[in-house]
């Protein structure tokens, strides 16, 4: 069992990730199909928040399973989002908003800031995750294809907004401008930026578990 430090941070994590699942499902707009689970961002909230109830119960003594694997891949699929929401953000808000304005700024600095940076300082500091990377690409390979295929052959068909000038109906309005092989190429470009995040989250883990070493929670 954890020292109760570890306890009460892990506690707030995991609240403050409920809290905004519940938020998000109580407010997201569905008037498209699918409402929010159109969007990576709430893909990846609800993987860590998920992650973050697994490493409370790991701290409390009522699992034995890391989950290591898992749980670097979620932290790669953050760093993803982040990079991912906020490039494009800066290089035309009206690629990833519906009207070139961020939200309610404690929503959107937490899915795209705050929320990843609490599970990260988890994953590296406390429970030292990303220990079998091969396991981590893995998971990530699985993730990130569920997604493509999901956006591409369940929403896109059933979904009407954005509107693009090669389809309407994937979550991202940028992707509606561009035809198949440009769709594909992006795709795996960013398959091979989660590698390379995945590289640098295990050599920063394996840093900390070498030259910090202190005791296993």
């Amino acid at each position: 069992m954890s020292s109760n430090k570890v306890i009460v941070y892990r506690a707030v994590v995991l609240a403050l990730a409920v809290g905004y699942c519940i938020e998000t499902l109580w407010y997201a707009d569905y008037t498209q199909f699918a409402g929010p689970f159109r969007f990576l961002t709430i893909w990846a909230l609800f993987l860590s928040t998920f992650a973050a109830s697994r490493m409370l119960a790991f701290s409390l003594g009522r699992t034995r399973r890391r989950l290591d694997g898992f749980v670097g891949a979620v932290a790669v699929i953050n760093a993803m989002v982040v990079y991912l929401y906020w490039k494009l953000y800066f290089a035309d808000p009206m690629s990833v908003t519906s009207n070139g304005e961020l939200g309610a700024w404690w929503r959107e600095y937490y899915k795209h800031g705050m929320g990843p940076v609490l599970q990260w300082i988890d994953v590296l500091f406390i429970h030292k995750s990303v220990r079998r990377p091969a396991i981590s690409a893995g998971w990530l390979m699985g993730i990130i294809a569920l997604y493509v295929g999901w956006v591409e052959l369940v929403v896109a068909p059933l979904a009407t907004e954005p509107v693009g000038s090669v389809l309407d109906g994937l979550p991202y309005r940028f992707l509606n401008n561009l035809e198949l092989p440009a769709r594909a190429e992006f795709y795996v470009m960013n398959f091979v930026m989660a590698l390379v995040l995945l590289l640098v989250f295990w050599t920063a883990a394996w840093a900390i578990r070498r030259f910090l070493a202190p005791k296993e929670t």
